[in-house]
């Protein structure tokens, strides 16, 4: 519920802000009033009348236009000064998703995380938790020589998660790490030893940053996940396969927190029965 506001302070806020904005756009009453149409005279009963009688509309919204403001900010009826449209532009961004290449957009949103929870729902396997030789049979294919950076850019992710303050989750689907370890789907062609490999390495990981990173296996058929990183409540990020659109807005950053928390809630491989789950699949590689 919006707090009411006396009509004085709101007209007393009006002034306020709207010479904020002035000073700040380094706009003179002059210049403002051939802006917005009116009398420099207005302009100037605006920034030092008393009282509480407020412009009308069309002179509050021509006053918004011409600082590049919200008249709702004006008008004290929000705390943001951004109009909608610079609020949705800064709010929601789409940068390149280069497939595994040296991905600096993705360290820095790390580093801006530092400290916070990082909740991750890859797109496959998680890259930084791979082995070389995954790695070198899933992207040598696409991207030939560079295929030993993406290699390099995996093993820095996992050597920035073990020396970071934040904690980790990853969410999988359980279909996931089943087709890893028949080799069907995804997988087909490869090799057993490397998915026993593999399989050891997430066990290894697993015993070495457990409770701090965190894995758990959900059930696709009972919830689904598009791919997906929260960096705690800074941002939000989905992968697109060509793009990552990235939302800053609280509203959005909470609403797919609360889509991850769930994955979590609804596990049916909890991240302290990986251990176990992973001595299955492994029964599973050998037969």
């Amino acid at each position: 519920m919006r707090h009411k506001i006396d009509k004085r302070v709101r007209a007393a806020q009006f002034r306020t802000r709207l010479t904020q904005a002035m000073q700040r756009r380094g706009i003179t009453q002059s210049a403002l009033a051939r802006a917005t149409g009116v009398d420099r005279s207005t302009i100037s009963q605006l920034l030092k009348g008393e009282g509480a009688r407020l412009p009308n509309a069309q002179v509050v919204g021509e006053c918004a236009s011409a600082l590049g403001i919200s008249a709702d900010w004006l008008l004290s009826l929000s705390d943001r000064p951004e109009t909608a449209t610079d609020l949705l532009a800064t709010s929601l961004t789409l940068t390149e998703a280069p497939r595994a290449l040296v991905d600096e957009q993705i360290f820095n949103w790390h580093r801006e995380a530092a400290g916070y929870k990082i909740r991750y729902v890859p797109a496959a396997l998680p890259d930084m938790l791979k082995t070389r030789a995954v790695l070198e049979w899933e992207y040598a294919p696409h991207l030939g020589r560079t295929a030993q950076q993406a290699i390099g850019a995996s093993e820095d992710r996992l050597a920035w998660m073990r020396e970071s303050q934040s904690d980790y989750e990853i969410a999988l689907p359980l279909y996931e790490l089943d087709s890893f370890s028949t080799g069907t789907g995804y997988y087909t062609g490869l090799a057993p030893e490397l998915r026993l490999e593999q399989l050891d390495r997430f066990e290894a990981i697993h015993a070495q940053l457990y409770p701090r990173l965190r894995i758990y296996m959900f059930d696709a058929r009972r919830i689904f996940s598009a791919p997906v990183t929260v960096f705690g409540p800074l941002l939000a990020v989905l992968y697109l396969g060509r793009n990552y659109l990235a939302f800053r807005d609280t509203e959005r950053v909470q609403a797919i927190t609360t889509h991850f928390d769930d994955l979590v809630r609804e596990a049916a491989v909890p991240a302290r029965d990986m251990p176990a789950h992973l001595a299955r699949l492994r029964a599973m590689v050998t037969g």
